[in-house]
């Protein structure tokens, strides 16, 4: 029902050396306790704008999952299931790897240097070919076509509003936790309005799809159905196109980190993702988080499959009119009543457990549990007011154990992570069933609600936003400590450990 936030960019624009304030020239030695500076230094240029955050909304709205998140996948699996019918098997393998091996070629170029607008568009451009690629899929033998096509389909701190709460922090004005909150409300209020308006955006074009779909009269047979995924996977790429060009325009192309000394654009992906893991066992509460986000994000990825194009489309339209108003929802209760960002968090892992649970009810009893088709509708509305949010705060939950400046190389460790859930609980889920001894399909919900409620009970009860804030700050200065002494030795990199920050080192002397 929902798709990431693509390329919302919450690093910072490369750093700047804070302000001297007694005129001298910057002491190597000074430490950062002489002076309360912001975490975040930004050059008045890459400040962003009302219509940058716009023309992101908008993008937002075209890149809302409904082609390759949403109905490609029914459409990939619909076309699977009529080539196998009933007793054949049809094997492939190798998606996950593939999508692991391009997502690290490709991180390199989006935490390095200024490749990562290019990134997005021509990344943009591979998806609105296959979403155009579908209208010559549509038939149970091109299923192979469906599968490689399935395969390659899967801006805060620089706001106004963060400048002048920096600028009140170096002056004495407010303390840290309350510049640490209003950056945390910040990233919030982005991530969910950009879903909410999404939502909105969403509604208005399945509307016009259903008109579509009536026009190709896809209830007359399985090919016209057929046909009809495939024209909306079109139609919806074609809006997403439109959409998109505003932010293409208006983005500001803020710089990366500098490539390390001795290393390329190619290699220095794959490094990145050593660095991660031997990065990580230092942040204990990131790692904490990380095997608490593997966890739910398995118990979270079944879904609901229906092969109707339009009572699919109309599903969706239930959902995402829940969505809408359960992520604005989320949004305002934080705001008005001033949550944590864990707060809102906790509440979208509980609902998630709730979901898990009805479920395995199902195991005992044919009255309910995911049996009938109301309860196809009901699970509709309930995931968009109480699940649908975890899509935005989990993603802010990772950009609140991550340290500053190393936004990109933490996330990439975190979406490999979501990867691979996103299969193993399937799979899991698959061999459960296959192993009951009556083949009941509402079996996996004892491991699905187990797994949840574990996940749970990490987060909430191991997870201290605090103290990763901390550690963060411990492991920053640890590194430009070990920056310094570096630089100090003609800018040579001597440990594999340690990375210079992103092209702004010191001269020597």
């Amino acid at each position: 029902m929902a798709s990431a936030p693509p390329a919302l960019d919450l690093s910072s624009a490369p750093a700047e050396d804070p302000p001297n304030l007694s005129g001298g020239e910057k002491d190597a030695e000074a430490t950062l306790s002489d002076h309360p500076i912001a975490p975040d230094q930004f050059d008045p240029k890459w400040e962003t704008d009302k219509w940058e955050i716009w023309s992101y909304y908008a993008y937002y709205i075209g890149n809302n999952g409904l082609t390759l998140f949403n109905f490609a996948p029914t459409a990939f699996q619909n076309l699977l299931y009529q080539a196998a019918g009933d007793g054949t098997s049809l094997r492939f393998a190798g998606s996950f790897a593939l999508q692991i091996v391009v997502f690290l070629f490709l991180g390199s170029f989006a935490d390095f240097g200024t490749w990562r607008p290019n990134i997005l568009i021509v990344l943009s451009l591979v998806a609105w070919g296959i979403g155009f690629g579908w209208l010559g899929v549509h038939d149970a033998s091109k299923w192979e076509i469906a599968t490689g096509m399935y395969i390659v389909g899967r801006l805060a701190r620089n706001t106004p509003e963060l400048r002048h709460k920096a600028e009140e922090y170096q002056a004495g004005e407010i303390t840290r936790e309350q510049y640490d909150y209003a950056d945390s409300l910040k990233r919030s209020e982005l991530s969910n309005m950009a879903f909410y308006i999404q939502s909105l955006g969403e509604i208005i074009i399945l509307a016009i799809i259903v008109g579509v779909l009536f026009g190709v009269n896809v209830n007359a047979s399985t090919a016209n159905n057929n046909w009809g995924l495939s024209v909306l996977i079109a139609f919806a790429t074609g809006m997403w196109v439109l959409l998109a060009i505003p932010w293409f325009l208006k983005e500001k192309r803020r710089a990366g980190q500098e490539i390390p000394p001795g290393m390329n654009i190619i290699s220095v992906g794959f490094w990145q993702l050593y660095r991660a893991l031997r990065q990580i066992w230092h942040l204990k509460q990131s790692l904490i988080y990380l095997i608490g986000y593997f966890l739910l994000g398995d118990s979270l990825n079944t879904n609901i499959v229906a092969y109707n194009t339009l009572e699919l489309t109309y599903l969706f339209i239930v959902g995402i009119a829940a969505q809408a108003i359960g992520i604005y929802s989320f949004w305002w209760a934080q705001r008005h009543y001033r949550l944590s960002t864990k707060t809102m968090f906790n509440i979208v892992a509980f609902g998630i457990i709730i979901l898990d649970f009805w479920g395995m009810i199902g195991i005992w009893t044919q009255k309910f549990g995911f049996h009938h088709v109301w309860e196809v509708w009901l699970y509709q509305v309930y995931y968009g007011l109480f699940v649908c949010p975890w899509y935005s705060y989990s993603q802010i939950m990772i950009s609140e154990v991550t340290p500053r400046g190393r936004e990109f190389l933490f996330f990439s460790l975190f979406s490999i992570i979501g990867k691979t859930s996103s299969f193993i609980g399937p799979l899991v889920s698959s061999a459960i069933i296959d192993a009951s001894p009556n083949g009941n399909n509402s079996t996996p919900f004892y491991f699905l609600t187990g797994l949840s409620a574990v996940s749970f009970l990490v987060l909430v009860l191991f997870v201290d936003l605090e103290k990763s804030r901390r550690e963060q700050e411990a492991f920053l200065e640890k590194e430009e400590e070990a920056r310094r002494k570096l630089v100090g030795v003609s800018g040579e990199v001597v440990e594999d450990d340690v990375m210079p920050s992103g092209g702004d080192e010191e001269k020597k002397g």
